[in-house]
């Protein structure tokens, strides 16, 4: 009886403390409605008493790690996006840094990525989108972009094949889906992998296959940040997602120090030291029982991050909507800018989730005044990412 009186007590206080959070939320993050001449940032976190409750809910616990949260986020998110296996990470970066390590495992045989082959990616992108290319010792091969779609000139991927190449790594730029129709084909063709960079791009859709289909899903291996400008946040955070039962083997590995056990933290003996297909499978020839990635990581999202995270992911189809009526907003209003700027497109084909509105300054007319004066009426200005 003492049992059940301290679990009906211990429920009573965790809801008593929910109601004081919603009603603190409510009070003081309430977001201030815009007013005409206020700043408008070019994005930011958009959350309300839901987040703040699960943050708290999460923390009640204090399970400092991955745990329920973060399961429950890697199921609906996986399920969202329609692939079959979803990893939460402490942030995109790290989401990218697994994403190409996974291609360098020596499970995946002589497809596998060695120091010295070459990558095709762009110069006109996120630094973190290169870094582990480079890092690893592999070379990135550099293709330019297009203009008004500002992704990569697939015209010019034969040129950039050489015998070394191994993979083709690209971001669907400020979330204007590249031409994965042309992409894909020439991956397959010359059986390259394909790492979807979708950190800008969450919620964008493209038609292949005869379906309209997200971004990230359509490669090898997919990626999202959830830094706080993105579509949803969890303040940090990213995810790493395929719909391959190997890669999705290593990409967990890589994540959990490169051991091979599937055992959530805090609990022992919950694999069994199963390999089927949930896990993800070996490939044949494999007998061991234990099999360890040659290197790993400690790149997991914490407990309290992914609650947040599952408060977003239920509001993200709204924010998806929003960006999409921003966009033509925006483009509506320029319309009568074009003998000045170039205004974005999207790709062919393509349902973007836009993440930014990119403007290309027309022959003769000088970038900085335009900046200064949106600046000075409080419209904040981005130049494209081009660090690499």
């Amino acid at each position: 009886m003492k049992v059940m009186e301290r679990e009906t007590k211990k429920q009573e206080l965790h809801d008593k403390i929910l109601a004081l959070v919603r009603e603190y939320a409510e009070e003081y993050h309430r977001s201030a409605a815009w007013k005409r001449g206020g700043r408008i940032p070019y994005a930011g976190r958009v959350y309300d008493h839901e987040e703040v409750e699960a943050l708290v809910d999460s923390s009640l616990e204090f399970w400092l790690t991955a745990g329920r949260y973060a399961e429950k986020f890697e199921k609906e998110f996986a399920a969202f996006l329609g692939t079959r296996h979803a990893l939460a990470v402490n942030s995109g970066s790290s989401a990218n840094l697994l994403a190409f390590m996974a291609l360098t495992s020596p499970l995946l045989g002589e497809r596998a990525v060695r120091p010295g082959d070459e990558v095709i990616t762009v110069a006109a992108g996120f630094p973190t989108t290169v870094a582990p290319i480079i890092q690893y010792g592999a070379v990135p091969v550099f293709v330019d972009v297009t203009i008004p779609q500002y992704n990569i000139d697939v015209r010019r991927l034969e040129e950039a094949l050489s015998a070394k190449t191994r993979a083709v790594m690209l971001a669907h730029t400020l979330g204007n889906p590249f031409d994965l129709r042309a992409v894909k084909d020439f991956c397959d063709t010359h059986g390259l992998w394909l790492v979807e960079d979708n950190c800008d791009a969450l919620g964008s859709r493209y038609e292949f296959g005869g379906e309209q289909r997200y971004t990230g899903t359509i490669g090898d291996i997919g990626t999202s940040s959830f830094y706080p400008p993105h579509h949803m946040t969890m303040g940090e955070g990213g995810a790493v997602y395929t719909k391959d039962a190997l890669l999705f083997r290593i990409l967990r590995s890589l994540r959990d120090w490169g051991r091979d056990c599937i055992c959530p933290p805090g609990e022992d003996g919950f694999c069994g030291h199963r390999f089927d297909g949930q896990y993800g499978e070996l490939p044949k020839g494999y007998d061991h029982k234990y099999v360890y990635s040659h290197f790993g990581y400690n790149l997991k999202v914490t407990d309290m991050q992914a609650a947040v995270g599952c408060a977003q992911l239920k509001k993200l189809p709204s924010f998806i909507e929003k960006r999409r009526q921003n966009f033509a907003r925006l483009r509506a209003a320029l319309a009568g800018a074009e003998d000045r700027l170039i205004l974005p497109e999207p790709c062919p084909h393509s349902e973007p989730s836009w993440f930014g509105f990119l403007l290309t300054c027309r022959d003769g007319v000088k970038r900085e005044p335009i900046v200064r004066a949106l600046e000075a009426h409080g419209i904040q200005t981005r130049m494209l990412f081009a660090g690499n």
